[in-house]
């Protein structure tokens, strides 16, 4: 059975044998659909991907009593004890450790899906729920728990000559609405850090994920519920229609926040649509850039880490920028590393002359996120030059210089403005868990206080509670 949550409990739907994917509209059940539906006055709207149907007879009541749901939840949230928001990410850890069969085999059923949506190996490893990302989400909710709780600090107090004091309080921002692709773990880490900073969260994941995400939902749901928290407090949209994302950013009244993770075209739509405020997460488009006073054999091992540990994610390298002078002794043996790991390089005139097996980078491969093995290369002069490209190509996500030059290194953190500038290290690093915050619901790259990875505290705002002795204005 497969349900889809309202405020009134849920829509129970049985497992279509259909191997269609779409959405069909379905007025009353046939025998050549082999689906049974409700009745109702509206047109129902079923959606069939391979041997799971969801139904929403009326998608914009449905959503609207999840969003409904979360705005009764969230202000129960915001009442709760940091104890309780803490239990209830120690249940969920214990029942993740838990339940890692049900996990796998919900899991395998979207791998196996994987090739029907065109995923690339990179995005196939994006998605795969294995032991040790389980064992990285459990992590993940402890150290979560071992922070301190942003609700209710008090982060500036001054006592005005009236005697006032006037004091600056964090609050919960609400009610977030979160849509995410492919990657299960994102579930576990944006419902902790809402949850445990007093915010309800809507989570939207992709299609290629929809096996995984239930499976960690139930779990979420199941421990929020044994902890006193409402079910609500962390709802999974269950119909991959993306009219349903339409639905919930028309819906300023009871979503506060809508934040988006994943292509750029998701971002682009968001920010479009959103009656409410975006925190956004564009592209990562990150460089390395190796300095003539690198030390190379370093340089060698930041750009290998930083291309390849992962490419599938938003913090690896897309373009090497290499400083002429050391280009020669320094990027046949990067390229020779790079290509026995399987890497595609595209690079510059210069970059082939050292590089013969390097491919011809046009001006749309400075402008790419593979998200792959593909790596762009260009040799510049000099720092200034590098910041120049930086400037023009890159998505303010994350950059680092390789040198040894303290006086290079600090024009090169000056001059680039993206939300983490590493110096001789790798660009993975740029991470929640990595920075302290236990987690991350993803990177900003925006300019306002959310920027970077945002943990509890970009979760939250701020209101002013004054404390007088009976002062007037009048007097």
């Amino acid at each position: 059975m497969l349900s889809l949550l309202g405020r009134n409990g849920r829509l129970k739907i049985r497992a279509g044998l259909d191997g269609s994917f779409g959405v069909q509209d379905t007025p009353r059940p046939t025998a050549g659909n082999r689906v049974g539906l409700p009745q109702n006055r509206h047109r129902n709207r079923a959606l069939i991907q391979g041997d799971i149907v969801l139904v929403t007879d009326n998608l914009q009541h449905h959503m609207r009593e999840m969003a409904q749901g979360a705005r009764a939840a969230a202000l129960r949230l915001a009442e709760s004890t940091g104890k309780t928001r803490n239990d209830w990410l120690l249940r969920t850890a214990e029942l993740l450790d838990s339940e890692r069969q049900a996990l796998a085999a919900a899991n395998q059923e979207d791998i196996q899906r994987a090739p029907g949506y065109g995923l690339t190996d990179a995005a196939v490893d994006r998605l795969r729920l294995n032991d040790d990302r389980i064992d990285g989400m459990v992590t993940a909710l402890k150290d979560v728990v071992a922070l301190p709780d942003p609700v209710g600090e008090v982060f500036e107090s001054t006592q005005r000559p009236n005697g006032l004091v006037v004091t600056r309080v964090r609050v919960p921002l609400g009610v977030v609405f979160f849509i995410y692709e492919s990657r299960p773990n994102v579930t576990v880490d944006a419902a902790a850090l809402c949850v445990k900073s007093g915010n309800a969260v809507i989570l939207r994941g992709g299609k290629e994920a929809i096996h995984s995400n239930q499976a960690l939902h139930e779990i979420l749901s199941r421990a929020a519920r044994e902890c006193g928290l409402p079910g609500e407090s962390a709802q999974l949209v269950t119909t991959t229609d993306r009219a349903a994302v339409g639905e919930f950013l028309g819906m300023a009244d009871l979503i506060d926040v809508t934040i988006p993770r994943g292509g750029k075209s998701l971002i682009e739509r968001v920010a479009a649509e959103a009656a409410m405020p975006v925190i956004k997460h564009f592209d990562g488009i990150c460089h390395v850039y190796v300095d003539q006073d690198a030390d190379l054999e370093m340089a060698s091992r930041i750009v290998v880490d930083s291309k390849c540990q992962r490419p599938g994610v938003c913090n690896a390298a897309e373009t090497l920028l290499v400083d002429r002078e050391v280009a020669g002794r320094f990027l046949p043996e990067v390229s020779r590393r790079l290509l026995e790991r399987g890497v595609i390089l595209r690079g510059c005139e210069e970059t082939r002359g050292l590089v013969p097996e390097a491919e011809v980078a046009s001006e749309e491969d400075y402008r790419t996120e593979y998200l792959d093995l593909v790596l762009s290369v260009r040799v510049v002069d000099g720092v200034g030059a590098a910041v120049d490209h930086i400037r023009e190509y890159s998505s303010g996500h994350t950059e680092s210089i390789v040198t040894s030059d303290v006086q290079t290194s600090q024009q090169f953190t000056r001059a680039v403005d993206s939300a983490a500038v590493m110096v001789n290290a790798s660009t993975r690093f740029h991470d929640g868990g990595e920075f302290g915050l236990g987690a991350e619901i993803g990177i900003s790259t925006d300019r306002f206080h959310a920027r970077g990875p945002c943990g509890l505290r970009e979760l939250t705002s701020y209101k002013y509670v004054v404390h007088g002795t009976g002062q007037l204005k009048s007097g």
